[in-house]
């Protein structure tokens, strides 16, 4: 035998068989305990076998020696004799044999009996019988798709099969033609990485019980990395036949710009890096085809803005003095300097844009629907039916198992487990939630940084050298400074805050010690998804929902705290508030794009190309696999938060809750998917290693935040029309107060704005003489400023207008009327598209009805062959009566 089932100390395991491994190397023959080094010069290292080429690699350990040597041997040598006690294989790569001279290679295999026991462990399901069901899924007209699809046997690796759960006693039943490849390599790291992370590195197992995991041997240094490995490099198949090449096969043709217009092979991405990461890229794919519809409405709505745009009439412009936007640094201005603002904001701010917003309402429930089918045919085509993560429930998370001291009685297993006592779970639970408030407030800050940055901007601009600059002085405003600034800064601020809540949220999840692996990715999702909510929203919703809403008018101005702070409450750009949304949304959407896909992609490359930069130079047989892909990038446990937050939180959210103010998102959105999924695909097959296969049936808790944002988009939606638009205002106008007898829009702006009388304004709140414009004299008697109110003189001087009144009860009922018909629709919709598809309800019954069939005729051909060996006796006599009677209703059959 090979010593334990793995090599000595020095890396040298003892020979039994006539081995070639990967290349052309001999081997010691006979039962003797030589040290066989490895011929670098002759034999290749780019294998995933042992040096005896029959021993898979499942999983890979590496490590140092440093100044803390001592304890961290000591560890690892309880360790590995932990793991051989196990049943897993060892074997070692010397120090001697590496790139750097430095680095140790542990390498894992699993053999049969331990796969078996453990597949049995976890429930895995395994074929028993191939599918007999016609698949009648065809799409109509699905020739035109022809120069979309990809190859079939890249779509199918493998036939479709009937699975059932795994059972030791029962390998008969299952359909195994070699142990050795019964079960793919996802599946075999996936049950190595289980018996890591819960293996004790301790001597005694009843004491020091938090010594155990290789998460904590990563963290205290002891192993400086733990990954399975790439069947091959991405750029050539592997020189050995046995080798599948499916990391080739996906950089082929799925991790290729060039292959953008073609399916992605998802079965492919299942089968090499599990069900978890296949349902994350089968939702990306499938938001980005529902994209394509939305972009189109979308496009159609901004051309037919261009199209109708609106006359900006110089003359009455010209003539119209508007009071000043802010106290002693700004000036009065005429109106005609605001048309080009006013025909930017009629791009996005016209009648097209409540169709939209209603459309983009129905458009989210139908993406939700349609997902829901598309998951349900991924569950039952990837063995996820009854999966439901009952395991994972049932699996305590190692970190649970070590900090919790208490124990008591599973009502489940009948078993006695950890638990965190109900004080220590409230203490903690009170402590996380403080955490996330202040956390949260400290985003709220930026609105004061925006009214104080406005008075600081109005000062410096009025010494600016830009202002010196016949056309650029008279651009840059206070208002556009401060909306520029506001949302780059506040980009940047999204950026350095995202680094900071990511920590904290796994901080805070982490005290909370959660009971398993799902509980603990649910209360992760919830508070990076709050923290991010607020981190990208909040800027957003002010500009939305608040600024220019509560101002005050000239002589009583509304302030933020009070009078005396001088912080005075913003007022809209003279072409609106929509137009400032819209440049926000812009801003964060395209620069987080921008700046996402740079940290996605390039630094990745850079820092493996720094990395590999001296084994680049030797040949390939003596670059070995394991050292590969050691060079590479670790993909961490988080790895898929930092892909769906982006997408989940930026992008949906943006083109949902805020679409009426920018049409275009859709189209922008669209874009950005189609290269982040290569993106993603390229990095994830070339640049880091290949991650521990996990199981999901479904995107998890994202589920239920898309539904959440689907229903308060709606709410958002009706708000902005409503309260952000002008398109209230000018219906009620049209309708109720146009002159004559006509219906026109003829006189509405100068109905809009309302009359104060300069000499009314206080000298707090007046602008400096040199800051207002030459043609301003003391001829000028009145100002104007958006608002419904009474002119000066009027019994009700200064007070809102009924006009005020009816604007405001038609914006109250358009919100109600809206909302009312986009969630009957919704519901209506979500109520007649069944979440599972007939024919995917039909495979998943007769599949059940087979496996009860099989099973039962496997256990009666079981029992009769027990009796035929046995002859007439029987130690159980109803199971024999059992046996006599199915052979007798057989023979009468």
């Amino acid at each position: 035998s090979f010593s334990g089932f793995g090599a000595d100390a020095s890396g040298c395991a003892p020979a039994i068989l006539p081995v070639s491994g990967a290349g052309t190397g001999t081997r010691t023959l006979g039962r003797v305990c030589a040290c066989v080094q490895v011929d670098k010069q002759h034999q290749s290292k780019d294998s995933v076998y042992f040096r005896d080429g029959l021993r898979r690699i499942d999983f890979i350990l590496s490590y140092v020696e440093d100044k803390d040597g001592e304890r961290k041997e000591e560890r690892r040598k309880i360790y590995e004799a932990n793991l051989k006690n196990v049943g897993l294989q060892l074997e070692l790569e010397d120090k001697s044999e590496s790139e750097d001279g430095k680095t140790y290679f542990l390498k894992i295999h699993t053999p049969w009996d331990v796969l078996a026991t453990y597949a049995d462990v976890l429930k895995i399901k395994v074929p028993f019988k191939v599918n007999d069901v016609p698949d009648n899924h065809e799409a109509p007209a699905s020739w035109l798709f022809t120069p979309l699809r990809l190859p079939d046997h890249v779509m199918h690796p493998e036939p479709d099969y009937f699975t059932s759960p795994f059972d030791k006693s029962k390998t008969d039943f299952f359909l195994i033609d070699d142990k050795e490849t019964f079960f793919p390599p996802s599946t075999r790291n996936r049950i190595v990485y289980y018996i890591l992370s819960r293996c004790t590195y301790n001597k005694d197992d009843k004491l020091n019980k938090d010594k155990r995991g290789i998460k904590r041997l990563l963290n205290n240094g002891t192993y400086t990395s733990a990954f399975p490995l790439h069947d091959c490099r991405y750029w050539t198949r592997s020189r050995d036949s046995s080798c599948e090449s499916e990391r080739y096969s996906l950089y082929r043709y799925w991790a290729r710009f060039l292959r953008f217009y073609k399916e992605q092979p998802l079965n492919l991405i299942r089968r090499y890096y599990g069900e978890k990461i296949g349902i994350y890229f089968a939702w990306l794919g499938f938001y980005t085809e529902m994209l394509f519809y939305a972009a189109v409405v979308g496009l159609a709505c901004f051309i037919y803005g261009a199209a109708t745009k609106e006359i900006c009439d110089e003359n009455i412009g010209g003539n119209i003095v508007m009071c000043p936007l802010c106290d002693k640094k700004c000036g009065y201005w005429k109106l005609n300097s605001t048309c080009n603002s006013t025909w930017q904001s009629h791009l996005f701010d016209n009648t097209a844009t409540v169709f939209f917003a209603i459309f983009m309402g129905i458009w989210v429930t139908l993406f939700l629907e349609f997902w829901k089918r598309r998951q349900a045919r991924l569950e039952y085509e990837w063995d996820l039916v009854d999966f439901e993560e009952e395991q994972q429930r049932l699996q305590l998370r190692p970190e649970y198992e070590t900090k919790c001291t208490s124990k008591r009685l599973n009502r489940v297993t009948q078993e006695m487990e950890p638990y965190l006592p109900v004080t220590s779970k409230l203490a903690r639970s009170c402590l996380s939630g403080a955490t996330v408030l202040f956390w949260v407030s400290i985003k709220s800050l930026l609105i004061a940084y925006r009214l104080a940055v406005f008075a600081a901007l109005a000062s410096f601009m009025k010494d600016s050298p830009t202002n010196k600059l016949e056309v650029v002085g008279s651009l840059i405003t206070p208002q556009l400074a401060t909306s520029v600034t506001a949302s780059c800064i506040n980009f940047i601020i999204i950026m350095i805050l995202n680094f900071l809540y990511e920590r904290v949220a796994i901080w805070i999840t982490d005290m909370e010690i959660p009971k398993t692996h799902v509980e603990y990715e649910n209360k992760l999702t919830v508070k990076m998804f709050l923290f991010q909510f607020v981190n990208y929203y909040s800027s957003c919703f002010y500009v939305a929902f608040f600024k220019g809403k509560f101002v005050g008018y000239p002589g009583k101005y509304a302030y933020m705290f009070n009078e005396w702070s001088g912080l005075r409450n913003e007022e809209c750009d003279p072409g609106g508030c929509l137009i400032e949304l819209t440049t926000q949304l812009v801003i964060v959407m395209a620069g987080k794009q921008v700046w996402g896909n740079i940290q996605e992609a390039l630094v990745p490359w850079l820092q493996n190309w720094w990395k590999s930069r001296s084994a680049r130079s030797h040949p390939e047989s003596l670059y070995s696999r394991w050292e590969q892909d050691y060079d590479l990038q670790n993909f961490s446990q988080f790895g898929l938060f930092y892909e769906h937050l982006p997408l989940l939180l930026i992008q949906f959210g943006f083109i949902t809750l805020f679409v009426a103010s920018f049409p275009l998102a859709p189209l922008l959105a669209l874009m950005n998917n189609i290269l982040e999924v290569r993106v993603d695909a390229w990095k994830l097959t070339t640049q880091f290693r290949r991650p521990v296969a996990a199981k999901a049936h479904s995107i998890g808790a994202w589920d239920e935040i898309l539904n959440m944002i689907a229903i308060f988009s709606v709410v958002t939606n009706a708000f902005i029309v409503a309260f952000t638009s002008d398109m209230i205002p000018r219906l009620v106008y049209l309708y109720a107060y146009h002159p004559g007898t006509e219906l026109t829009m003829k006189g509405y702006i100068n109905n809009s704005l309302s009359i104060f009388n300069i000499s009314e304004i206080p000298f707090k709140n007046s602008p400096d003489p040199s800051e207002n414009p030459p043609w301003f004299s003391s001829s000028v008697t009145t100002c104007r400023y958006r608002d419904y109110r009474y002119p000066p003189g009027h019994e009700h001087e200064y007070s809102h207008t009924m006009q005020f009144w009816h604007i405001l009860a038609a914006k109250m009922a358009f919100i109600i009327i809206m909302e009312h018909v986009v969630f009957v629709v919704k519901f209506f919709v979500a109520w007649i598209i069944p979440d599972v598809p007939s024919d995917v309800k039909a495979r998943v019954k007769r599949e059940r009805y087979l496996i009860q069939e099989y099973l039962h005729n496997y256990e009666v051909e079981k029992l009769k062959l027990q009796l035929s060996q046995s002859g007439d006796q029987c130690i159980c006599p109803e199971i024999a009566s059992t046996v006599k009677h199915e052979v007798l209703s057989e023979c009468l059959t």
